[in-house]
């Protein structure tokens, strides 16, 4: 009886999160602030951001814990052959220099990765209709570049020591609460703090488990995607093996967050007293079932007329030349 009651509730939450209406409202806020291209930019600036820190951090951090990105990278999506060379090569220094950073790369490397921060600052603001702060917001970028840095060693560090393990479930199950954490403070430390923590939760959440499947896909994804890219293109194709990944994981950030705002939206609704009732939710699921059914049977109408047309062309075409057959015969 329990059972039931809780498979009865699973069913009725499921139908309500996943009614039309509301997965039409999470549609048009994705389409609101160009999910696509804003997928696109993040996905740039991260490149931007990502290699040079990579690189300087290889450099200056390599012989003191042993830190080599490249090495990260092969060992974590299994890369062989061409893409695992055009890896290292893109991420390891030249040999026989010194590691180091000079003024101009220092200010290169600060630009560009405070770029990034402002890119994913444009995310929130457009998502949550905030006044856009630009520069203004350097300082709280700027703890957020040292946070993303300070995650990514923790998760890393998670990944090495529990990733051996089917499927890497365990790291994964363990680096959900520290991914969720985090975005829920990113957003919240790059909007200024003008997002509550609270409401961000429905996006951390999201967002985390998305970033755990394309974790889980990427480890099957990504080695053809490099080895293919650098077969075809050379090291350049490196680049572009890790523009098409960061554009996969940037495509579910942005996706989580319009989700993430209108789920809180809703839930506001809903400590309002604005809960459709079952009945309405009931009337949006018959209403979809019907069009969709009604849709099918057009194109299958459709499919058996052109079907027919076909079949009856060529009918009338054997019984012609049958008829002039005939004609010959009788000659």
């Amino acid at each position: 009886m329990t059972a039931r009651i809780n498979r009865e509730r699973l069913v009725r939450t499921l139908t309500f999160w996943l009614r039309p209406a509301f997965a039409l409202r999470v549609v048009n806020r994705f389409q609101k602030i160009v999910g696509f291209d804003r997928s696109m930019a993040l996905a740039s600036s991260a490149l931007t951001a990502v290699i040079p820190l990579a690189i300087l951090s290889g450099a200056v951090l390599g012989d003191a814990v042993h830190y080599d990105p490249a090495q990260r990278i092969i060992k974590r999506y299994h890369l062989t052959g061409a893409g695992a060379d055009a890896v290292d090569s893109l991420f390891a220094p030249a040999k026989d220099t010194t590691a180091g950073v000079g003024v101009f790369g220092f200010v290169f490397l600060t630009i560009s990765v405070l770029s990034f921060a402002r890119a994913t600052q444009r995310l929130f603001e457009q998502t949550w209709e905030l006044k856009p702060l630009s520069v203004r917001n350097t300082r709280n970028g700027l703890y957020w570049t040292l946070a993303l840095v300070a995650y990514t060693v923790i998760a890393g560090w998670i990944a090495a020591v529990l990733g051996g393990h089917t499927v890497r479930l365990v790291a994964l199950a363990c680096q959900l609460p520290v991914t969720a954490v985090f975005l829920v403070w990113s957003g919240w430390i790059l909007s200024a703090k003008r997002i509550a923590w609270r409401h961000l939760i429905p996006f951390g959440v999201t967002a985390a488990v998305l970033a755990a499947a394309w974790s889980v896909a990427a480890t099957v994804y990504l080695p053809r995607v490099f080895n293919s890219s650098v077969a075809r293109y050379g090291v350049v194709g490196a680049v572009f093996a890790l523009i098409s990944a960061l554009f996969t994981a940037m495509l579910g950030l942005v996706a989580s967050a319009a989700l993430g705002r209108e789920v809180r939206d809703e839930l506001s609704r809903i400590r309002q007293g604005l809960r459709p009732s079952d009945n309405e939710v009931r009337r949006q699921w018959d209403t979809l079932v019907e069009q969709t059914g009604s849709r099918w049977r057009k194109v299958r109408a459709q499919a058996s007329y052109r079907r027919g047309r076909n079949g009856g062309g060529d009918a009338g075409g054997g019984g012609g030349g049958g008829g002039g057959a005939d004609k010959g015969a009788d000659r």
